[in-house]
């Protein structure tokens, strides 16, 4: 897959957006961490365009916009990115399902990382509801490997 910084650094960025859309709180549970998703996508398909760099610079717009310990998302998003960069070459030809476990893997990591850090330095460390996010993004993982698929094949 040959993508260019500014279509990674836009789908990121969109990504972000819909991270940011306001919805109610029942559906608040449910919305997966879509800026994430996509430094985990572009760190497997694209390790040398998105990478470690692209998880820490996401992870701290996320601390910005959430107003959180500056660092926190930041640090927690990078060590997914790199993660993922390490695997790329076996999860890429592994099946969707398989993928999605890697991915929910990745995500349940991220969601443990950002909790680790909120516990160390006192703030609030939520409630269970924060574990499902992991859940519904490994749940959404083949539709964003559809549409990066689809990027590639120009069937858009």
């Amino acid at each position: 897959m040959n993508e260019s910084r500014t279509s990674v650094v836009l789908s990121t960025f969109a990504a972000f957006v819909l991270q940011a859309v306001p919805l109610p709180s029942a559906l608040e549970i449910l919305r997966p961490p879509f800026a994430v998703l996509l430094v985990i996508f572009w760190s497997l398909t694209a390790p040398r365009v998105g990478g470690i760099a692209l998880g820490f610079l996401t992870g701290l717009a996320i601390d910005v916009y959430q107003g959180v310990v500056l660092g926190q998302h930041a640090l927690a998003t990078a060590l997914v990115a790199y993660i993922a960069i390490r695997q790329h070459l076996l999860v890429r030809t592994k099946p969707l399902l398989e993928q999605s476990l890697f991915v929910l893997a990745l995500l349940l990591a991220w969601v443990a990382a950002c909790w680790l850090i909120e516990a160390f330095t006192g703030s609030s460390t939520g409630d269970w509801t924060r574990w499902v996010t992991a859940l519904t993004g490994a749940v959404i993982w083949p539709l964003l490997m559809i549409w990066g698929a689809s990027r590639t094949t120009g069937t858009r």
